[in-house]
């Protein structure tokens, strides 16, 4: 089972989030709107490449575990190495406050769960992207201020994501129990969770250890674009927003 996480964005594609992926014979991408990640299977020819290319049409190919080769006419833009982790075991949190509680958010919080996210950049978060899986919350009176959610799910697997906290709720343990959460609704329909971090991040690894991930392996994503592509300066700036998960 494991070997879905190679691939884990067109596992997820073909598999628990079908009903949002827009395909063409092999290949596959989210709206725009959900996700900028696209699937392309690790044995890609240039057929496959040609329809993931008219898939992508402006946006940026945004790939993890991208192929090694591409065809004449497209350019890598950027290449990052990040961690893939698995929750060996039920999770480690530090206590928040007794009074916090935890809200499943819904499509009528879209639009503060953006806000969110754009302040705090968790990593690629658009107005439909809680539609990937469940949502948690906490807030202070109306004022969403902490979230975590679901992001890719091959089989069998749940990717903790989203996870992002106000500025000045930080150090509040919030984070953590959003994440206990997470992990606790994918264990109750049988999934193992799992997510992606920075290499380079020390401090966050350590953290995602001492809650009991491990490294599973390194992955790269990467982003790509048609030769002399207009605009394709927003193409990099993709992929970083891409990575600010770590």
């Amino acid at each position: 089972m494991d070997n879905v996480l190679d691939n884990p964005v067109l596992s997820s594609l073909l598999g628990t989030h079908r009903g949002l992926a827009i395909t063409a014979g092999r290949v596959a991408r989210y709206p725009v709107e959900v996700s900028p990640f696209m699937g392309l299977p690790g044995d890609a020819d240039e057929a496959d490449w040609e329809q993931l290319i008219a898939l992508a049409g402006d946006d940026a190919i945004v790939l993890v575990n991208g192929p090694e080769r591409w065809p004449v006419g497209i350019e890598e833009v950027r290449r990052f190495a990040v961690l893939q982790m698995v929750a060996s075991g039920e999770l480690t949190v530090r206590a928040a406050a007794d009074d916090v509680v935890i809200e499943r958010l819904s499509g009528a919080d879209a639009a503060e769960m953006l806000d969110l996210a754009q302040r705090t950049e968790p990593g690629p978060f658009g107005v439909r992207t809680g539609e990937l899986g469940a949502y948690y919350g906490v807030r202070d009176g109306e004022k969403l201020v902490a979230m975590a959610g679901e992001r890719m799910r091959p089989a069998g697997w749940t990717e903790i994501s989203g996870v992002c906290t106000d500025p000045a709720y930080r150090g509040r343990g919030l984070a953590g129990v959003l994440m206990e959460r997470v992990f606790r609704g994918a264990s109750e329909r049988g999934d193992r969770s799992f997510l992606h971090v920075f290499e380079g991040n020390a401090g966050a690894i350590r953290l995602y250890e001492a809650m009991g991930f491990t490294v599973r392996r390194s992955v790269v994503v990467s982003s790509y674009r048609k030769v002399g592509q207009a605009g394709s300066e927003g193409v990099a700036d993709a992929v970083d927003r891409v990575l600010a998960d770590g």
